[in-house]
């Protein structure tokens, strides 16, 4: 009886003494939140006053110290309802060091917004803790051309936790955020609102953006076309045209793609004159920075049009494609055409003199840049010499060239290289991708823009105009800015190229882009 009543006693003592441990480590109690920066640079981030405290964002994988008492023995941690993940050895009973975790914005349970959620073994808490997404910034918008019932986005960041939302001063009450809030879509209302703003209001503040489209455009389809031919201006907001100019001729009939994209004309007699493409809408005007309709020697960076055969504008090189290995035969490979000559009808409507290349099926590695496979340039001066420290990319080449369907080509690079440095453009818009090819062709005549930045060194592993880029204009151009042009065939394939290349230039010019 003793025995069993000493047993009795010891169980006793030992449960009451759990229960007073388990009391004495208590719940946990979170008193404020820190930056983890070793001290005296550690941020205070939060004491726990919703009235006060600041709104932190952008924190995912920063440590935080959480400070407080009975923090030991953390079963789960959240912020903004998201779970931490964390180390408990690494804990100490008055503070611990936790990563923020990853948080979408858009997919959380806003009730639990800006809280720290802390579980241990012996209780819970929760903390105020402003931890969320910064204020929203709207930069753009998908159409504000769009329909009455059609799908609209608006662009920029932020944009969750919606609160208030209009455009054009009607209210929008249906929408849907993408997942992480770069986006925001929404149905046109009705009528469809022109003007006014955009108007934007989440947890974390407000932005606003004027409805406005200012129209741009991007490129021409042929800066130098013939009467009759038909034209594209690629952009951006090219429609409600209200004038519409094309080297000072006054374009009266157009058609505007549905989304403001191209605005597609059929060109009228043009004069001599050369001048920029200009656009006004209803929500302002557009120029180009350079001027179409050139095509007279040195008219706004042409340096060579072809007209004169062997004068100063003419061609130098012909000799060189002629004679040839690759290609040699009883016609050469490099002629002169007119829209007189028979194969003009293929290559498209152009009234002046200009050189075509007419390349056979090339064996792998065929090819090279001083003759035999296309032409040499005499030197012009390319641009002024006080522009030679401009950035790179302000400058470009542009040519007006043809490849007519029934020659379809594929697997010869065309190459276009200056007299100087040995930088090289590789044209290859038959390569769709690595593994890829689709024979190519234009409708006509059409302009290519080649920008400087563009050419490139030789890679020791990759070849010939895959390198490096240019780091300056005079790589390319040399330290007076004259110097000549060559353009020639290559295969660069393994084996033989699927097709030979013919193909017409015309209108080669220096052009200022930016």
């Amino acid at each position: 009886h003793i025995h069993f009543s000493f047993m009795l006693c010891v169980t006793a003592i030992c449960i009451l003494f759990a229960s007073c441990k388990s009391e004495e480590i208590g719940s946990p109690v979170i008193t404020s939140v820190r930056m983890y920066n070793a001290s005296p640079l550690d941020t205070l981030m939060s004491v726990g006053n919703a009235n006060t405290d600041t709104i932190w964002s952008g924190r995912t994988g920063k440590y935080v110290v959480i400070i407080g008492h009975n923090l030991q023995n953390a079963l789960s941690i959240k912020f903004d309802g998201v779970a931490a993940t964390f180390n408990n050895s690494l804990f100490a009973p008055n503070n611990v060091v936790v990563p923020i975790p990853d948080i979408v914005f858009s997919t959380i349970d806003t009730t639990k917004l800006y809280k720290l959620e802390y579980l241990t073994s012996t209780g819970s808490t929760t903390f105020s803790f402003k931890l969320g997404p910064a204020a929203p910034k709207i930069s753009a918008i998908s159409d504000v051309f769009a329909n009455p019932g059609d799908s609209v986005y608006i662009y920029g960041t932020n944009l969750v936790l919606v609160q208030n939302f209009s455009y054009g001063g009607v209210p929008i009450t249906s929408y849907k955020s993408n997942l992480y809030g770069t986006a925001l879509g929404f149905i046109m209302p009705n009528p469809a609102p022109t003007s006014g703003e955009v108007s934007l209001t989440t947890k974390t503040g407000s932005s606003n953006l004027k409805i406005l489209a200012l129209p741009t455009i991007t490129s021409i389809s042929n800066e130098n076309p013939s009467a009759g031919d038909s034209v594209y201006v690629y952009g951006t907001y090219l429609k409600g045209i209200q004038s519409f100019t094309f080297a000072g001729t006054s374009i009266t009939s157009f058609v505007s793609s549905a989304n403001g994209s191209s605005v597609r004309f059929k060109v009228p007699a043009l004069t001599t004159q050369s001048g920029p493409v200009s656009i006004t809408t209803a929500f302002g005007s557009t120029s180009t920075i350079y001027n179409v309709n050139t095509q007279t020697y040195q008219q706004d960076g042409v340096i060579m049009n072809f007209e004169g055969g062997w004068s100063f504008n003419g061609m130098e090189g012909w000799w060189g494609a002629a004679g040839g290995a690759v290609n040699k035969s009883a016609n050469d490979p490099f002629g002169w055409l007119t829209k007189t000559t028979a194969f003009d009808g293929a290559l498209g409507t152009n009234n002046t003199l200009f050189p075509f290349l007419n390349q056979g099926i090339m064996n792998a590695g065929d090819g090279n840049s001083w003759g035999g496979t296309g032409t040499n340039l005499k030197a012009n001066q390319w641009m002024p010499t006080a522009n030679l420290s401009d950035p790179v990319d302000n400058w470009a080449v542009k040519l007006e060239i043809s490849i007519p369907a029934a020659k379809a080509w594929n697997g010869i690079s065309l190459c276009f290289e200056t007299y100087v440095g040995g930088y090289v453009y590789r044209y290859e818009p038959w390569q769709v991708s690595t593994s890829s090819t689709v024979a190519y062709s234009t409708k006509g005549w059409v302009t290519l823009t080649i920008p400087f930045s563009s050419f490139r060194a030789k890679d020791a592993k990759l070849g010939v105009g895959m390198g490096a880029s240019i780091s300056t204009l005079k790589d390319l151009v040399g330290p007076t800015a004259n110097t000549g042009f060559r353009i020639y065939c290559m295969n660069f394939g393994t084996g033989k190229s699927a097709t030979g290349f013919y193909g017409a230039f015309d209108n080669i010019r220096i052009v200022k882009i930016k």
